[in-house]
């Protein structure tokens, strides 16, 4: 993805700025001090300047902090390579802001509003600032009783069924290479959108510039990407650019949802966005906390997760984030305040990928605060309750098994391990987005047809069955 030089939210400078009024006097990597004359009116925090480097590419600051009258320190959204000390700089007075519309359906831009995708200017009638105060939740204390949360039907059987989205929650997926993160995203975009009638907004932080042109084109593959706003903080990118662009998709989910749409949020990777943060934080000179990261690493991640949510009377917000866990360390301060966020984790298995169990969910390790039987009522939490079981007691046995065979357990230990073999199958489901690779039709299965399955298997209504029986079909058989 190439990346023109001109910022398109600053072609135009606002009345009354006076350009080139500034001179840097520093460079240190992406850091850039600032001086304004002492008599002008000094940039504030965040708001963005513009200058130049000697081969005449643009480059954009954002404003961090003012050390001393007329002063700034300012972290760069470009790479620094060929600024000049003393080159002029412009004080647009303006936070960094991106074209917000239809127009951006199908498009990419990074932070600061510039297209990756080589398509030209946007077709949007405004831009906004991608930083904004997250609107405070005031209590109404005549109003009685709680609000009922909506479920999000996904049409996927694991994630209906065992962990829940509500409108407006934030679920966490966890899972390395080549273990079909990518696969389960599609999936779920293509059924919010066909289903629902929704958008999805994915926002890669550090993304690899390989991963984020196959998402590309495998959106276009699939007749997507009409219905996806993509923004981009790719891994060759400087720190403050890939430390904003968390700010820059939620931007865009935040225009979908006032227009009364149920958005899906993707960000991939959380993690990434806190590294961001720790490398502009350092280059700061900010004093780290004891682990390491930056002091201000919780209310960070509480600024963006705040800003997902549904709109009473309106639209709604649900994310899906992938984390990446540093050494498989599940304690590690920056996974642990991420996680204290999420109302859900989805961990995909290696093991699950070999056995060719799609998709590769590890129901075992996966939790969800919405199961709960005052969101998704009593029957679905029973069920749910006993797949688990189920799938526990599987776990226990299947050593046992491996050693001495089916046929030494007891008999009800015999029944509920092939009832588990049947569920493991059950929650396998051909994709819409990989049916070029499975060669079967993908199936959205209502969770309703999925808890009357699971029904069925745990009464015994299909014990004379095989559990290959179950592989990769959508609805339970007929009996």
């Amino acid at each position: 993805m190439e990346q023109p030089n001109t910022p398109v939210q600053q072609t135009e400078l606002p009345p009354g700025v006076v350009p080139d009024t500034g001179r840097v006097v520093s460079v240190q990597g992406p850091v850039v001090d600032v001086r304004f004359p002492e008599d002008e009116e000094a940039p504030a925090v965040y708001d963005c300047i513009l200058t130049k480097t000697f081969d005449d590419r643009k480059i954009t600051l954002q404003t961090a902090e003012h050390i001393g009258p007329g002063l700034v320190r300012c972290v760069s959204y470009n790479e620094t390579l060929n600024i000049q000390l003393g080159a002029p700089c412009t004080n647009t007075r303006q936070p960094t802001a991106i074209p917000i519309g239809d127009g951006c359906f199908g498009r990419v831009m990074d932070a600061s509003g510039r297209p990756l995708d080589n398509g030209g200017p946007y077709a949007c009638p405004e831009t906004v600032p991608i930083r904004k105060p997250v609107k405070q939740v005031s209590f109404d204390l005549k109003k009685k009783g709680r609000e009922i949360p909506e479920l999000l039907e996904t049409g996927i059987k694991y994630i209906d069924l065992l962990y829940p989205m509500i409108k407006g929650s934030k679920t966490g997926v966890l899972g390395g290479a080549g273990c079909g993160k990518t696969v389960v995203i599609l999936e779920l975009i293509n059924n919010i959108v066909k289903a629902h009638g929704g958008a999805c907004v994915f926002t890669g932080i550090g993304e690899r510039i390989r991963e984020g042109n196959e998402l590309y084109f495998e959106l276009e593959e699939q007749h997507l990407l009409h219905k996806v706003m993509l923004a981009f903080g790719q891994m060759d990118q400087p720190p403050g650019s890939r430390d904003e662009v968390g700010n820059a998709g939620l931007t865009m989910a935040e225009y979908l949802v006032a227009k009364n749409k149920d958005v899906l949020l993707f960000m991939d990777n959380l993690y990434r966005f806190i590294q961001a943060g720790q490398e502009v934080s350092t280059l700061l000179g900010r004093v780290p906390s004891e682990t390491g990261y930056q002091p201000t690493m919780s209310s960070e991640v509480n600024v963006v997760q705040e800003r997902i949510r549904s709109v009473e009377g309106g639209g709604s917000i649900t994310a899906m984030q992938a984390v990446y866990v540093p050494a498989d360390d599940m304690t590690d301060p920056a996974v642990v305040a991420i996680f204290a966020t999420l109302d859900g984790v989805i961990v995909l298995s290696r093991d699950l990928v070999q056995r060719g169990m799609y998709p590769a969910i590890d129901p075992l390790q996966s939790s969800c605060t919405n199961l709960d039987t005052n969101v998704v009522g009593r029957r679905h939490y029973e069920v749910s309750q006993q797949v688990i079981q189920h799938f526990n007691k599987h776990n226990g046995l299947k050593r046992i098994v491996a050693v001495i065979g089916l046929e030494e357990l007891s008999k009800e230990d015999q029944k509920i391990y092939k009832r588990a073999e049947k569920l493991y199958n059950f929650m396998t489901q051909p994709f819409t987005v990989s049916e070029v690779f499975t060669g079967k039709k993908g199936e959205y299965v209502p969770l309703e047809d999925n808890i009357i399955g699971c029904e069925r298997i745990l009464r015994g209504d299909y014990d004379h069955m095989e559990a290959q029986d179950f592989y990769m079909i959508g609805k339970a058989p007929r009996i």
